[in-house]
């Protein structure tokens, strides 16, 4: 099976950013030991809860402290950018780590309305345009202009030796249908969408353009070494998506995740339980939408327990 993850670089109670980000390293570190597929950073903008807006920056950094280990973003919000920047950012990453680097491409605005406007100003405008900027950041990535285009000569450089791969993440059926048009690989968010996973994958698969159509099942799962344990963590994150809906912007304490009592949970698609547990479920998923990879993103509130849960998922999945 393989086993890739989606680090939302979650800024731990106590800690300061600088903190957050350093975890983010060592977490790629353990992966890259594990033998976990890829590390994808997340894009989030003025958000108290994660740390990192800009995940092409922290790749450098990632990079600079793996050896093997497939490194990208998921996602870059394609709506707040030209997409000639985007392409000169990830060749460049792409020259300096060759073979290792994804291109992840999204929708969301990844922030506050106050956040999307200092970005791009025209957000919904660009989102509308957002095919044919898919297009026009392909072009740019796969040197594809026709000879009469105002581009045709015009390069993202450095051009690396093995370009970045391209992906499109999304939740529902219009991202699905734009990576088949695209001929792009698909990472289905199943933790964060109330969409059919099976359906949105048989859209994609049925609608491909190209030869090698590739999917990828998001998950949100927590591990540890006890079941009590696990169960606990995962109450904590029911409190916080909670809090979210209800406007708050900071993570909950343990001990005041345990005071309240959640009606009506948000994540019913989180996977927690002990290595075994966790195992059991992946399979299942596995089974049930025959993803070609699974990707974990799991968000706790303190450093240890998060690298102690890829550590358990990696040993008992990884090692076979």
């Amino acid at each position: 099976m393989k086993l890739s993850i989606l680090d939302q670089s979650p800024l731990f109670i106590g800690e300061t950013v600088a903190d957050a980000l350093h975890a983010s390293k060592d977490l790629a570190i353990l992966a890259d030991e594990l033998g976990y597929t890829r590390y994808w950073i997340t894009e989030h903008h003025d958000l108290d809860h994660v740390a990192c807006p800009a995940p092409e920056v922290l790749l450098s950094y990632l990079g600079a402290h793996t050896k093997r280990i497939r490194i990208g973003a998921g996602a870059i919000l394609l709506p707040h950018y030209k997409p000639y920047k985007v392409a000169e950012i990830f060749n460049t990453l792409a020259t300096l780590f060759p073979g290792r680097i994804d291109l992840g491409i999204g929708r969301a605005p990844g922030g506050s309305a106050e956040a999307t406007t200092a970005l791009s100003g025209r957000f919904l405008e660009e989102v509308r345009r957002m095919p044919e900027k898919v297009e026009e950041l392909l072009r740019f990535m796969r040197n594809g202009f026709p000879s009469d285009h105002m581009y045709h000569t015009l390069a993202a450089a450095p051009v690396p030796t093995e370009r970045p791969e391209t992906w499109l993440l999304g939740t529902g059926k219009k991202s699905a249908q734009l990576a088949a048009t695209n001929g792009m690989s698909y990472a289905f968010g199943y933790f964060m969408s109330d969409k059919d996973g099976g359906e949105l994958f048989h859209t994609y698969k049925s609608e491909f353009k190209g030869d090698n159509p590739y999917t990828l099942l998001a998950v949100s799962v927590i591990c540890s070494d006890t079941r009590e344990r696990a169960e606990e963590l995962a109450h904590w994150v029911h409190v916080l998506q909670d809090f979210q809906i209800r406007g708050a912007t900071k993570l909950p304490t343990l001990e005041e995740a345990k005071k309240i009592k959640v009606e009506h949970k948000s994540s019913s698609k989180l996977i927690a339980g002990t290595a075994e547990d966790v195992q059991l479920q992946l399979e299942k998923l596995k089974t049930t939408f025959n993803p070609d990879e699974l990707m974990i993103t799991t968000m706790l509130p303190n450093k240890g327990e998060r690298l102690r849960s890829f550590q358990l998922i990696g040993e008992a999945l990884l090692s076979e």
